[in-house]
């Protein structure tokens, strides 16, 4: 049996307009590449992710720090409340064949160097700033020979994207 490709998308619990706006057009983009886009199923970021990879078909799931199932935004297929608090940011990471990072605070830093360290490929969205922005083009430490790959724009995204899906036989 062969699996589908899943792809988490992270990014800011909080954004602008224009973030948003930006994070709807990947999260549109990214959910014809894949069937599955995976997300911490929040607002934000997550949220304009999930509207734009819902209109595209996909299935949306979320994984969400708390223990309510109904703590998800409104455009998730799948709610999976961790109960684990921020440690599920792990889970997030493995879920998904290829990270993509729009913007970012904390807790999207350490879904980066988690993915860095599970050998994940990282792609960072340009453009929304947060960590996606600082670590673009960058190695997060010495453990890999690659860097955090850059998207300056959503057809580079795509690119970059169905590149990494295709080495990996999706």
């Amino acid at each position: 049996m062969t699996r589908s490709a899943q792809i988490t998308v992270i990014g800011n619990a909080q954004a602008s307009d224009q973030t948003a706006k930006l994070a709807e057009q990947a999260g549109e983009v990214l959910g014809r590449l894949a069937p599955t886009i995976v997300c911490g199923g929040r607002g934000g970021v997550m949220e304009a992710v999930s509207r734009g990879a819902k209109r595209a078909g996909a299935t949306v799931v979320g994984i969400l720090p708390g223990d309510s199932l109904d703590d998800g935004n409104e455009f998730l297929d799948v709610v999976i409340p961790s109960g684990i608090g921020y440690a599920r940011n792990v889970t997030n990471v493995l879920a998904g064949d290829v990270v993509v990072a729009i913007g970012g605070a904390c807790g999207t830093l350490n879904e980066i160097t988690f993915a860095w360290m599970y050998g994940r490929p990282v792609v960072a969205l340009v453009g929304a700033g947060g960590w996606a922005d600082r670590l673009a083009g960058q190695p997060v430490d010495d453990r890999r020979d690659d860097v955090i790959e850059a998207a300056r724009s959503i057809d580079e995204l795509e690119t970059i994207v169905r590149k990494h899906l295709s080495q990996l036989g999706h």
